[in-house]
């Protein structure tokens, strides 16, 4: 964290072995983002009827599926809000420490970001509001997804392409 401090941070420049702690923790991070994109698609799915049966339950179908209660839901939400925010936090200070364009960083930022707020929310808009707010939770995932994709990518990028500077 003190490397953030200095004026100018830039993550090609950093020692070669602060590079490796940030590539270890990216890619710790891309297995995070693969299990959690493995269970969306297998155990809820990716179809907006598929998304509200599983928050909003059904009778209908092979399986009868219940409801998730609203403990069930705080009880996930409550994980996943601080995991996520401390993820979006170092994810976000790499990404920013990168020669990405400046505009590119505002988008993708805002991107992952609003995708994570949609993550956290839906799942109880789903449930409470509407089935139709499935359609929100399955944009929130693609935009979570895809600013988070380009997150590590970018970050994973400069990890790998530094200047070597003998640290």
């Amino acid at each position: 964290m003190r490397e953030f401090g200095k004026g100018g941070f830039s993550l090609k420049r950093a020692p070669r072995r602060l590079r490796l702690v940030y590539g270890g923790f990216l890619v710790l991070t891309a297995i995070g983002f693969a299990t959690q994109f493995g269970f969306e698609i297998g155990r809820i799915g990716v179809t907006p009827a598929a998304i509200a049966t599983f928050y909003r339950g059904s009778e209908s179908g092979d399986v009868m599926v219940f409801p998730k209660t609203a403990a069930q839901l705080l009880e996930v939400t409550h994980a996943h809000a601080f995991v996520m925010a401390i993820v979006f936090l170092i994810l976000a200070h790499l990404f920013v420490s990168t020669s990405a364009p400046e505009t590119l960083k505002m988008v993708v930022l805002t991107v992952a970001f609003v995708g994570t707020v949609g993550d956290l929310m839906s799942p109880w808009l789903v449930r409470y509001g509407a089935a139709s707010c499935a359609w929100l939770a399955l944009g929130s995932w693609i935009a979570q997804g895809a600013g988070n994709l380009v997150l590590l990518v970018v970050s994973s990028w400069e990890c790998l392409s530094g200047q070597e500077n003998g640290s």
